[in-house]
């Protein structure tokens, strides 16, 4: 589901150099328990900490094992950000509706990087190229073709739809990675600084100060809603 970048020159790391094996503590090493131990160490501390020292600390294994497994930390970083893709799609099951599935799988992208803001600084930016990104491109181009459009703008309404999700993903992950003070302080300025504007000076914002805490929540819904509800014209407009 990424929406920009360049996909890392690091290609999937050999099949033999996957099989789960001991390391010299004894400590059984695969795949997917790096990529858990990253997420965890990230989740706990953000991005710009972690280390390939602290995973080996995590993982009870020397940081030089990591390699028999992932090229590098982009390496990793990138199947983690494909993991969570894989997970945001791992119950969904297409109505039959274009636009509502639409919408859906929109929010299913949104909701998986808020579920782990720490790792949204990179993994709403970043391409994988990677087996569940690939299949979540294929499924949202998918349903955009269904809709009647034409290869190039299925394509474009695909990324227009994707950088709206993730781009309000982004965005609240960064809130959510404010400390609690400063987020309350963010949300009490919309009555605080703007509710008691005068009607002279700022006619529009006295008008609607009744309605400013509404800035204080996300806009991805309303903001997919617009999206869908113009696609849904545009679709219907070209089968006239």
């Amino acid at each position: 589901m990424e929406r920009r970048g360049t996909v890392s020159d690091s290609e999937r790391v050999p099949a033999e150099r996957k099989r789960r094996r001991p390391t010299g503590s004894g400590v059984v090493l695969s795949v997917d328990l790096i990529v858990d131990a990253a997420r965890d160490l990230i989740d706990a501390q953000g991005a710009q900490a972690f280390t390939m020292r602290k995973l080996g600390a995590a993982l009870g294994a020397d940081p030089s094992a990591v390699y028999r497994y992932f090229r590098n930390a982009e390496d990793l970083f990138l199947a983690l950000a494909d993991r969570l893709i894989g997970e945001s799609m791992a119950d969904y099951a297409p109505s039959g509706d274009w636009a509502a599935d639409l919408r859906d799988f929109g929010l299913r992208a949104y909701r998986s990087a808020l579920r782990h803001p720490q790792i949204a600084v990179f993994s709403t930016v970043r391409v994988t190229g990677r087996p569940h990104e690939q299949r979540a491109v294929d499924t949202g181009i998918g349903l955009l073709l269904q809709a009647g459009f034409d290869e190039a703008t299925a394509v474009r309404h695909y990324h227009a739809l994707v950088d709206t999700a993730l781009g309000h993903a982004a965005l609240d992950a960064g809130v959510l990675r404010l400390a609690p003070a400063q987020r309350a302080a963010d949300e009490a300025a919309w009555q605080a600084a703007y509710g008691s504007l005068p009607a002279d000076g700022f006619p529009s914002v006295r008008r609607v100060r009744d309605h400013l805490p509404l800035m204080a929540g996300s806009a991805v819904e309303p903001a997919l809603d617009l999206l869908i509800a113009a696609l849904r014209r545009e679709a219907g407009d070209r089968r006239k």
